[in-house]
């Protein structure tokens, strides 16, 4: 495994002066700075002189460190909504060049599509939604390059971190891969044993351990239930403030002097590999932060996610001819299949959740992460009626909340995120819900339309209460948007009746 010390580390007091002083609004802008020197050269220099002032450390920040600025908010163009949103895409394309000593950029082998704002790097799950509107634009190019990237990523790293900097690479994000892999039109037997070597890879990522666990036993990734049942949470292997929030992350361990620093700035980071960076589907309290428990959680997304992965295994291994292969993930996912009937349901609710370690039973907070095993095919017909009844609590004029709890964490209510509304999407048609899942797509859609038109802008995330711009969270509502785009071209393709093949979107094979 490729590991790379991260600004912290290499920067240690230096790094520490600068986010504390605040010198920068946002803690990522240094994270994300180039030495313009070698790191040991600069931290000798910074020792000796140590300046006292706000204005010498600035001086000395600008003088060692070339400082990134934001990606600029796209001009308004007049161009129709998906005719601007393909416009986009080069915008947003980047080229990885040869990071500099100490830089905490990740180097890509290929051209890749980032997000717009302050996140001007690859980021894992975002790629995903982005690659769906990339496959409406015709850009197949960029989707063979950044299921490369991702795959180089797996060979070096042995997974695919957050994002490509080098304070993600201690965590992952929502496994998507085995579905951009479906995206790829290369059917060669090559390209195909190659993407199953990455899924396989990705796999054992998020097993590792899973060998040694006795009934009740933890360990990174992976639960082992009382009844032996295997399943897998959120985590991170560092229990250090994230460098992109290092100044954040040390106020809230403040706040709560009673918690152990170490465990509460690894569930904040296991929040971070979950992408809900915030939510109160964490908090112990929902509205306060302080309580975050986020790796005393099986949830269920992730774990939908990973059925679905094992089913693409298995599928991509009988089309290779490794029959004992696909015997054996076929019957990896039968058995998480059931396992999340049995603990991830909610049968109070009539929704599923996720299940809480610590009291041993299903919570009975509704998310839109519930929408997550429809998606994947796990439920029931019942409970693909159930479930539906469910995620209709969280409709708003916009779309879906994503939960019902209001408490100024961009991963609650009144907000609503594009990927929550697709897989929501599909998993309701999936079970035949057309209705709901027709309704949740015309007010998005509708939505994200007026505000274009208003604005020319297009933006990460939105208050579906107010059909307005989302708010919350550690940062302003960033514009660009890769996965809002991405999302939003597709819907505007597939708006009612269902996109042409939901099978082949969430088991395998070409969408598009």
């Amino acid at each position: 495994m490729m590991v790379t010390d991260t600004p912290a580390q290499l920067f240690g007091p230096l790094f520490a002066a600068v986010q504390e002083t605040g010198l920068f609004p946002d803690s990522k802008t240094f994270a994300d700075a180039r030495p313009l020197r070698a790191p040991a050269a600069i931290l000798a220099d910074w020792q000796r002189q140590r300046p006292g002032t706000s204005e010498g450390l600035r001086h000395f920040v600008f003088a060692n460190f070339d400082i990134p600025q934001d990606l600029p908010t796209p001009s308004p163009d007049g161009l129709e909504l998906a005719a601007h949103i393909s416009a986009l895409w080069p915008l947003l394309t980047r080229e990885s060049a040869n990071p500099a000593p100490g830089s905490s950029e990740l180097w890509l082998p290929h051209s890749y599509v980032v997000p717009g704002g302050r996140f001007r790097e690859l980021y894992y799950w975002d790629s995903y939604f982005t690659m769906l509107g990339l496959a409406r634009s015709g850009r197949y190019d960029l989707i063979e390059n950044m299921i490369g990237d991702f795959g180089s990523l797996l060979d070096r790293i042995g997974h695919i971190p957050n994002g490509t900097r080098s304070y993600y690479t201690t965590r992952s994000h929502p496994p998507f891969f085995h579905l951009m892999a479906a995206l790829s039109r290369d059917d060669s037997v090559e390209g195909r044993r190659r993407r199953l070597d990455w899924m396989r890879k990705e796999h054992r990522f998020w097993m590792a351990g899973a060998e040694d666990l006795a009934p009740g036993g933890e360990g990174r990734r992976v639960v082992r239930l009382d009844d032996g049942a295997l399943l897998n949470r959120y985590w991170d292997d560092s229990d250090r403030p994230r460098d992109e929030s290092w100044r954040e992350d040390v106020a809230l361990a403040d706040e709560a002097p009673a918690r152990n620093r170490g465990e509460l700035w690894r569930d904040i980071r296991a929040a971070a590999e979950s992408g809900w960076d915030f939510s109160s589907r964490w908090f112990a309290d929902p509205r306060a932060l302080t309580s975050i428990r986020t790796t005393r959680l099986v949830p269920v997304d992730l774990n939908a996610l990973l059925f679905g992965l094992e089913q693409a295994i298995s599928k991509a291994a009988s089309g290779l001819g490794e029959n004992d292969l696909s015997y054996d993930f076929a019957a990896r996912a039968e058995r998480r299949g059931r396992a999340v009937a049995a603990h991830l349901w909610n049968p109070l609710g009539g929704h599923y959740a996720d299940f809480d370690l610590d009291s041993g039973r299903v919570s009975d907070r509704l998310t839109a992460a519930a929408a997550f095993p429809l998606f994947a095919g796990i439920a029931s017909a019942a409970q693909g009626r159930s479930t539906a009844v469910a995620l209709e609590r969280l409709l708003r004029p916009g779309g879906l909340m994503t939960t019902l709890s209001e408490n100024g964490q961009q991963w609650d209510a009144p907000n609503g995120w594009a990927p929550l509304q697709w897989i929501a999407i599909i998993g309701l048609r999936r079970y035949d819900e057309m209705t709901l899942a027709d309704e949740i797509a015309e007010r998005w859609l509708a939505m994200v339309r007026a505000h274009y038109e208003a604005s020319g802008q297009l933006l990460e995330k939105y208050d579906v209460v107010a059909c307005a711009a989302g708010s919350g969270g550690e940062y302003a509502t960033e514009t660009g948007f890769g996965w809002t785009n991405g999302v939003t071209i597709e819907l505007l393709a597939t708006r009612r009746g269902g996109a042409s093949d939901i099978e082949a979107i969430t088991t395998g094979g070409v969408n598009g």
